[in-house]
């Protein structure tokens, strides 16, 4: 007799990687209809999944930023708890020390007496709880057990909060890899598409950055950007400096920047300490929701997830690091890209 079986139903697991190997292939198969196949993608077409590529990949780079700052933040921990840690074992070794000498005393002088070989039992806790019951016990005695057994369970503690932070440091590691490889991703998919472009219409391309570079170097020539006061003008004054400059990703300075690596830097120019990342950076100081209570040298934040961030210019402009192929330049709010979500000041 046939038997038939229920057909065995995927996993969860399985399921939730065909539906994102499903999503993904519906994203790229919107991405490829907006070309005809066989059919070359004009510049302009090119020049759109470029920047939306870049964009992908600065909201990769401040993720990036995160885990990096969380990374180094995690082995200063560590190393001071190894720090402590060794001193501590070292002032244990000097307690345990110092009751070994007792004991040789307490020998050489006719053999030793009962209060000391409970002191070197290897179970200090049961020792106290007898040692109230002995006559022969000293005060000092047992004040050096009671150090011992308080540095003991110190050590115990951090070396367990030591493993702890080991741990959390293997998985940002981890995720900052992860991240290293999709910003690298986004932008050699950039790099692809620049590359099937003709030599005139990349020369068009570089000629229209051109033409946005020079036009911040005029402006600081001319000196038409607004005055700024206290510690956001010198902030503002040290990223004016550094016009021109590369953006890298995940660059602090002062040869290349990402976005919120010249928000930072400039305000570490001005003797103010703000976090690392866009997202960080919005949660200080006070927040401005509108564009005509803005003052030069405010930190303004765009897209919903703040991904983006620059030091506000005045008349609606501000000082930023773009984007990868870009400089370190003015722009208008309105070319950014991305809605602007609020303001901060320092």
């Amino acid at each position: 007799m046939t038997t038939h079986r229920r057909p065995k139903q995927p996993s969860r697991t399985r399921v939730t990687v065909l539906t994102s190997a499903a999503a993904a292939a519906v994203a790229f198969s919107a991405q490829a209809a907006t070309a005809a196949p066989g059919v070359k993608p004009s510049k302009n077409e090119v020049k759109a999944r470029v920047d939306a590529l870049s964009e992908e990949a600065e909201k990769a780079t401040e993720e990036y930023d995160g885990a990096k700052e969380k990374q180094d933040k995690l082995q200063k921990e560590i190393s001071a708890l190894q720090d402590r840690v060794a001193r501590g074992q070292g002032e244990l070794n000097a307690l345990r020390d110092s009751i070994g000498a007792m004991a040789t005393a307490q020998y050489r002088s006719g053999g030793i007496d009962p209060s000391v070989q409970l002191l070197l039992s290897s179970d200090p806790d049961d020792y106290l709880d007898k040692a109230s019951a002995l006559d022969q016990v000293s005060g000092k005695q047992v004040a050096t057990l009671k150090q011992i057994q308080e540095k003991e369970r110190a050590l115990a503690q951090q070396r367990a909060e030591a493993t702890e932070k080991l741990k959390d440091l293997a998985a940002t590691r981890t995720e900052l890899g992860k991240k290293k490889k999709e910003v690298q991703g986004r932008l050699a998919a950039s790099q692809k598409l620049l590359n099937s472009l003709t030599a005139q219409e990349k020369a068009t391309l570089a000629a229209e950055e051109d033409r946005a570079n020079r036009s911040s170097t005029e402006r600081v020539n001319l000196g038409s950007t607004p005055s700024a006061s206290g510690r956001a003008a010198a902030a503002f004054q040290a990223a004016q400096g550094r016009i021109g400059t590369p953006y890298v990703w995940g660059a602090t300075g002062p040869s290349s920047f990402d976005c919120s690596g010249l928000t930072s830097w400039a305000y570490a120019q001005a003797g103010v300490s703000i976090p690392r990342t866009s997202q960080a950076q919005a949660t200080i100081g006070t927040r401005i929701t509108s564009v005509s209570d803005l003052k030069v040298g405010d930190l303004v934040f765009f897209f919903n997830d703040l991904h983006h961030v620059g030091l506000y210019a005045g008349n609606g402009q501000i000082l930023h690091a773009p984007r990868t192929g870009t400089n370190v330049r003015y722009e208008s709010m309105g070319t950014i890209g991305g809605p602007f979500m609020f303001g901060v000041r320092v």
